[in-house]
């Protein structure tokens, strides 16, 4: 009878669960970013919670939502400005400068899509219809990838715990927004290409990339700073504003990241989106089943490169043609005239669910986090091609595993690709250890998704999670380095050996004046 009602009670709270969900409000970065957050938030919505997303006007790739509440804000630019950007970026990322024409031009293009940013944020929390709806919907937390940080002021003006869904933030900011120690004698800065075991010279190297560090920071987050000021009404810096979250859900794990150290509210989620695999349609089973033996590569630089000057696209197919690999290309631009016929061009292809394929050999990617993760979890060793941002960082962690090549896209010749990509498959050790990292990357007590919904709940029900934050936060600069103790202790023992010095020259000038007092003579 204990038995039934115990069934009867676990029913009743199933059913009931949904009645308790939450208030969730979104506001998502566009392109791949939403990719790895929208399992989250479906996740989230299927166990009853309400979900708000906040969203611009003009998108690259959050598409459709219907079965959200979604709102939206203008924005100051259409659609063909997104098509003029993936041009831009696909002629930039292919053109080689040099070293300081690069960095010259790097942060003048940060700086123009900080600015680009900075005015849609302008314009969203000038929006008074949608911020007043905000402000009385009373959420329970903000769900957001803090890249930009205009959710972030808004999270400070309705007063609501931010969960931060982030690979990393530019310029070092995590490490400081965070409180967290990065010694740089073991913890590689971006875009640095370093692991964590470095010679002397690259521990200096490491060191001095905190000077464009401070240039890149500027010419991202000053301007939000400045539209903080305008709409909260009070000074506030972007450390300050990354520093309120609640929860950190890192998009990586140590696996693949370099061990160093973390803080209590830093949940690590890599590889969040694998399990999410489909059967292939017909059309891509078709094609999987017609390699034979020799199998598939997948080929993909990711949804932001549209196309490739045709030189360079030319010698990439000269590659491919040499493999016996059926190869499927995701690419959308004009197709090279030398493509050979093991060589299948596609607008779009399922790069996890073939990767899932047991005819999987390689996977040339252009190593972003979301494709990484993709070929740990399948276990396919990869020929990396680094373009821009932490990329390079990536590829760099993947193949001090022994797990992949790396090639420099802009150097690389015909050869150098077929070499590499002849490397992976035929040579057994880099199958060997992408299955040794795709093994201890899945033995784990609770799947990365769950975890982070969990999390996203937790604050979602307590309000917060300020158990976690570090009392670091609360300390200004010279006192969390501990430079006032220091400078009080200097100065104690300072006055301390001051008195001791002359307390022994006291003594002495009395010892030595005493034995050296004239003697009188008898006669005298």
């Amino acid at each position: 009878m204990s038995a039934f009602w115990a069934a009867i009670g676990f029913l009743l709270v199933t059913l009931c669960a949904p009645c308790e969900g939450g208030k969730l409000l979104v506001v998502p970065q566009d392109g791949s970013h939403w990719f790895s957050m929208r399992p989250v938030v479906d996740e989230l919505h299927q166990r009853g919670h309400e979900i708000v997303l906040v969203v611009p006007e003009i998108s690259m790739q959050i598409g459709t939502l219907h079965k959200y509440t979604v709102k939206t804000f203008p924005v100051p630019y259409g659609k063909e400005f997104f098509e003029s950007q993936l041009k831009l970026m696909s002629d930039y990322l292919f053109t080689e400068d040099a070293l300081l024409e690069k960095f010259i031009n790097l942060y003048q293009r940060i700086s123009n899509a900080t600015e680009i940013m900075t005015l849609a944020c302008r314009q969203f929390l000038e929006y008074q219809e949608l911020i007043q709806y905000l402000k009385e919907s009373q959420f329970d937390a903000l769900f957001i990838d803090p890249v930009f940080p205009c959710g972030l002021i808004l999270a400070e003006y309705l007063d609501i715990p931010p969960i931060f869904f982030m690979r990393l933030i530019p310029c070092g900011l995590n490490h400081e927004s965070t409180r967290c120690p990065a010694p740089a004698s073991y913890v590689p800065s971006l875009f640095t290409g370093y692991t964590d075991r470095m010679d002397f010279f690259q521990r200096v190297k490491n060191m001095l990339m905190t000077i464009p560090d401070m240039f890149l920071c500027r010419a991202l987050y000053s301007p939000f700073e400045s539209l903080a000021l305008h709409f909260l009404r009070r000074e506030v810096t972007a450390q300050q504003l990354f520093g309120r979250a609640s929860v950190w859900l890192m998009r990586h794990d140590f696996v693949f990241e370099f061990p160093r150290p973390v803080m209590p509210n830093m949940v690590f989620i890599g590889g969040i989106h694998c399990g999410q695999r489909k059967p292939l349609s017909l059309e891509f089973q078709k094609l999987v089943d017609d390699s034979g033996e020799h199998g598939i590569v997948v080929f993909s630089l990711g949804s932001m490169v549209s196309e490739i000057p045709m030189k360079k696209a030319m010698a990439i197919a000269e590659a491919l043609g040499t493999v016996p690999q059926t190869v499927l290309w995701r690419y959308t631009g004009q197709a090279p005239p030398n493509l050979a016929a093991n060589t299948k061009l596609i607008k779009w292809l399922p790069q996890n669910d073939l990767l899932a394929h047991p005819k999987a050999r390689a996977f040339i990617t252009h190593a972003g986090s979301h494709g990484i993760y993709e070929g740990i979890c399948n276990a396919v060793p990869m020929v990396l091609l680094p373009l821009f941002g932490d990329q390079m960082d990536n590829a760099k962690r993947i193949e001090s595993r022994g797990a992949g090549v790396t090639l420099n896209v802009l150097q690389m010749t015909a050869q150098d690709l077929s070499n590499a990509l002849k490397t992976v498959i035929n040579d057994p050790s880099y199958k060997e250890n992408i299955s040794r990292l795709s093994a201890l990357h899945l033995d784990r007590p609770i799947h990365p998704l769950d975890l982070a919904v969990h999390w996203v709940e937790f604050v979602m029900r307590h309000k917060g999670a300020p158990h976690l934050r570090p009392a670091a936060h609360d300390l200004n600069w010279i006192q969390y380095h501990s430079l006032d103790v220091i400078a009080f202790l200097l100065a104690v023992v300072s006055v301390t050996l001051f008195i001791v010095i002359k307390c022994c020259c006291f003594c002495g000038r009395k010892c030595c004046g005493q034995k050296r007092r004239p003697q009188k003579s008898k006669t005298h």
